[in-house]
């Protein structure tokens, strides 16, 4: 899609998001250079998704060569096809993979469609009553009868589910319940346990029939049960993102241990065929994957991540368990700023001074300035980049008339502007403009 042809809405989005050093959350097709090799393999591995199969992919990258930006163009992918989507930090405190009940707590929070912000559980649930209520009145159900028929529509939908997960049906009849006596505090609560949440008051829990907290194993039971009300309500299919999974390698060995069979455990579900309509992705460095510390500490995990990247990295296979971001070059990162300043000037109060004083050779200077001043390490440089592009240059570039970046702007960065990992990854090899 060319720059001209964007929304003001959308553009304004993704350059607040540049201008913040933060990855937009819409718009990245926009943005999405050298992503196109994967289209072909991953639309198909969605259509598979959509028609109930399930997907399991890792994805392999160093910092800075854009997981976070590859997760969430994907994510726009699926939304199209009016998948729900939820991505999910992993960490050691607040998601710990070897707890799936957290994970699942932390789905059910981030759960996202293209209509609805997180948390959509709440629509999703209601949009499913809604359809379970026109498949009675289709069928020939009286107003009088309609409760009942909708009651037997949703055991009959949740049979399945039932058998490893009962106190999933459960929960959406006490919902149900709590909405149809107007008690909107039972029902809120009751749909907080249902999407995990502990510490729900026991008079909500005892007035739906259900007891206690969630816990690992009734987790996969209640995704069981997510996907198949996504499903019914018009969503078929959930992409699930477990984003930097490569903290494992830093929590304690056994944590590390179980998190790492918690996620051999869900791989052999995924391909099991027990979740159709799941497509999950991990995110990870190659250190993760290959070294002593991550996958390769449990051979069974290693043996299904294995993939062969000793090639031309030019021929590797889109369709693999595993795939790799090549990262950026310096070429790369001056042909996105070039789509970067397009973008801008398409919205911006003087377009031909932004392109005239922004044009490509000072693109390519300024990506090769932040190159050098992070040691050299263009791949390190995308955010950074584009939030010294946005804010810096072409912002004073469109508000100023006697402002040339050539001549006014010299750029600095300071360790505050860094995060944690750019400043691990560069401390050894620059002394900083502080």
């Amino acid at each position: 899609m060319r720059s001209s042809q964007v929304s003001a809405a959308r553009r304004r989005a993704v350059i607040d998001a540049l201008r913040r050093g933060a990855v937009p959350d819409s718009g990245l097709d926009l943005l999405a250079t050298g992503l196109d090799r994967f289209e072909a393999a991953l639309d198909a591995e969605l259509d598979a998704v959509a028609s109930g199969g399930s997907v399991f992919k890792a994805v392999r990258g160093e910092y800075g060569s854009g997981k976070t930006f590859f997760t969430r163009w994907l994510g726009e992918r699926a939304k199209r096809r009016n998948f729900a989507v939820a991505e999910i930090q992993v960490s050691e405190t607040e998601t710990p993979l070897h707890r799936l009940e957290t994970v699942y707590r932390r789905l059910t929070e981030r759960l996202a469609t293209a209509s609805f912000p997180p948390s959509a559980l709440r629509p999703v649930v209601d949009a499913w009553f809604y359809a379970l209520e026109e498949d009675a009145l289709a069928a020939g159900a009286s107003e009088d009868d309609l409760p009942a028929e909708v009651d037997k529509l949703l055991t009959a939908r949740l049979a399945e589910v039932s058998r490893h997960a009962p106190s999933f049906a459960t929960a959406l009849r006490g919902y149900r319940n709590a909405l149809t006596t107007g008690d909107e505090a039972t029902a809120s609560a009751v749909l907080a346990w249902l999407g995990g949440q502990p510490h729900v008051a026991a008079a909500a829990r005892r007035s739906a029939g259900v007891r206690g907290d969630l816990d690992h194993f009734g987790a996969l039971g209640f995704l069981q049960g997510l996907l198949t009300v996504l499903r019914d309500s018009g969503h078929p299919g959930l992409l699930v993102v477990l984003d930097e999974v490569e903290t494992l390698q830093r929590v304690r060995s056994d944590a590390r241990d179980k998190a790492l069979n918690a996620l051999r455990q869900l791989i052999d579900e995924v391909h099991s065929g027990r979740f159709p309509g799941l497509y999950l992705l991990i995110t990870g460095t190659p250190a993760f994957y290959d070294g002593r510390q991550g996958v390769q500490r449990l051979a069974p995990l290693a043996q299904r991540l294995a993939t062969d990247f000793t090639t031309d990295p030019r021929f590797d296979n889109p369709r693999a368990v595993q795939v790799r971001l090549p990262g950026f070059t310096l070429e790369s990162l001056t042909g996105l700023g070039g789509t970067i300043r397009d973008l801008y000037a398409d919205g911006a109060d003087a377009p031909d001074r932004v392109r005239e004083l922004a044009d490509d050779a000072y693109v390519a200077d300024l990506a090769r300035a932040v190159g050098g001043a992070l040691g050299g390490k263009v791949g390190v440089a995308p955010r950074l980049f584009l939030k010294k592009l946005v804010g810096d240059v072409l912002d004073r570039i469109d508000q100023f008339p006697d402002f040339d970046p050539r001549v006014h702007y010299t750029l600095t960065v300071s360790d505050s502007e860094l995060t944690e990992v750019e400043r691990n990854l560069t401390a050894d090899d620059v002394d900083l403009d502080l």
